[in-house]
């Protein structure tokens, strides 16, 4: 494309060149040639006066060495006889254009230039007073007619010239600045078909590849961000198999010892094996994107979706001899969060505390309504967790602890955090009142973040109801995760 624009370039600047100097050429030939013969001619007129008066030679060749061809010897006089007794013709310098030319000159009485050795003549017929013709012949040589003209030709090729190369010059530099940045768009593309999706484009050059580059970058940020969003939800999907596994993996607790009771526990463990696989597997390698959590006007109330996830839990809760609080779920109050993503957030917390508590620790849900914002917490009277920061941060188990078991994959908390996260809000971890770990989950509900009153808002410490003896939950049959 680059040498396409530069020959394309060269060959209409080529042409202009062409066009313009060659006529220019030779108007500067006829120029110098017109000018050439004014001057002889004015040189010839200068002999008129002299002729209207005398024939007489010796006046005749004076005023011919006056003039500055005559002093050259390139003017001649050519007088006739007059006719009278004893008149002769009077020949003064030298003769160059032929007997035929002077007389045809002569009888019409017209200048005439004609063609002669070494050049050319300019033949004046002049009136004398003795009412003859005279003809005065100016030799012009062929040095003179084209004087200045070669001059003038070699100016005319150097500036037509440095007008090609300067327009090549120029032509190539607009080609490298369109020819670069389509090249570069070229190669992004490639690359981010090739898997290499962090390649962007630097959106400059013409207003054309700008506004390419603009589109493939949006392109670029949709394909990752689209990519983030499938692997998000295989992941958030495989986490919520954790539920169920949970359940079964507490029912085939309880089945005693025997060769199918032994089976099944193997079973259930290399099934929780595989969902950490799949797990592991669609995190790896993820561009870390937030995707949306609902789409517009997505939201349900928080407080029904607790009490029923509480109806589930509840009753895995009174198999193992876990004391359930429950407060603050006594009213309506709407969230901008879709019913399935509040409810898998909640059976990963719930999740965390059945799997990575012992059999026995109390536990205990609150919601608090804040104005602006919905507070829920989880708390337990477990051992804590040794690393709240890196519990939060994605990937992380917790460092240790009764909630850094082996084999957590650290999406729970992730998947509670994204909920709050698209609301404006945010999670902490801190002590419960229990003695455990609590859970604070910040959902706001104009999508601004929630604001802190200081350290005396610590919802935590002013539970209403939680410290109390809560009642069990009855347990529904067939109740299980809304997913």
């Amino acid at each position: 494309m680059r040498w396409a624009l530069v020959k394309v370039c060269l060959a209409v600047t080529a042409m202009v060149v062409i066009a313009f100097a060659v006529p220019l050429g030779l108007v500067i030939k006829e120029m110098a040639r017109d000018r050439a013969f004014s001057d002889a001619e004015r040189q010839a007129a200068t002999i008129g006066p002299t002729l209207s008066i005398t024939t007489d030679r010796a006046e005749l060749e004076t005023a011919v060495l006056t003039t500055e061809p005559g002093a050259a010897g390139r003017m001649a006089v050519h007088v006739p006889a007059s006719g009278k007794a004893g008149s002769v013709a009077v020949e003064i310098g030298s003769r160059r254009a032929t007997r035929k030319d002077l007389e045809t000159v002569r009888e019409s009485g017209r200048a005439s230039i004609t063609e002669v050795t070494g050049g050319s003549a300019l033949l004046q017929p002049t009136v004398l007073g003795s009412g003859g013709t005279a003809v005065v012949e100016v030799f012009v040589p062929e040095n003179e007619v084209s004087n200045g003209v070669a001059t003038a030709w070699l100016m005319l090729a150097g500036v037509g010239i440095a007008l090609i190369v300067g327009s090549v010059a120029v032509a190539d530099r607009l080609g490298v600045r369109m020819v670069q940045p389509a090249r570069r768009l070229a190669g992004a593309a490639q690359d981010l078909g090739e898997g290499r999706l962090g390649t962007r484009v630097p959106e400059e050059g013409p207003t054309e590849l700008r506004s390419a580059a603009v589109a493939f970058n949006s392109m670029a940020d949709q394909v990752v961000q689209l990519l983030a969003n499938e692997r998000e939800l295989a992941a958030d999907l495989s986490h919520r198999l954790r539920t169920p596994l949970t359940v079964l993996r507490l029912n085939a607790a309880s089945l005693g010892e025997g060769p199918a009771a032994e089976q099944t526990r193997a079973a259930v463990q290399q099934l929780e094996h595989e969902v950490d696989t799949i797990i592991r597997t669609a995190r790896e390698q993820r561009p870390q994107t937030q995707g949306p959590n609902g789409g517009p006007g997505a939201g349900c109330d928080v407080s029904e979706v607790i009490r029923e996830r509480m109806d589930f839990w509840s009753a895995l809760a009174e198999d193992e001899g876990r004391e359930v609080r429950l407060a603050g779920v006594d009213r309506t109050v709407r969230i901008p969060v879709a019913r399935p993503e509040l409810a898998a957030a909640l059976d990963a917390l719930l999740g965390n505390v059945f799997r990575h508590t012992a059999e026995g620790t109390a536990f205990a849900v609150d919601v608090h309504h804040s104005g602006d914002a919905v507070i829920v917490l989880v708390s337990d009277a477990g051992g804590g967790i040794a690393d709240p920061k890196a519990a939060l941060a994605r990937g992380g188990s917790g460092g240790g602890g009764a909630r850094g078991a082996v084999g957590s994959t650290g999406l729970g908390l992730d998947i509670v955090r994204r909920v709050a996260e698209s609301t404006g809000g945010d999670v902490r971890i801190g002590r419960s009142v229990l003695g455990g770990t609590e859970v604070r989950i910040w959902i706001g509900l104009d999508g601004q973040r929630p604001q802190r009153r200081g350290r005396g808002h610590r919802v935590g410490r002013q539970r209403r109801g939680v410290t109390g003896r809560g009642a069990k939950l009855p347990f529904r049959s067939g109740a299980g995760p809304n997913l």
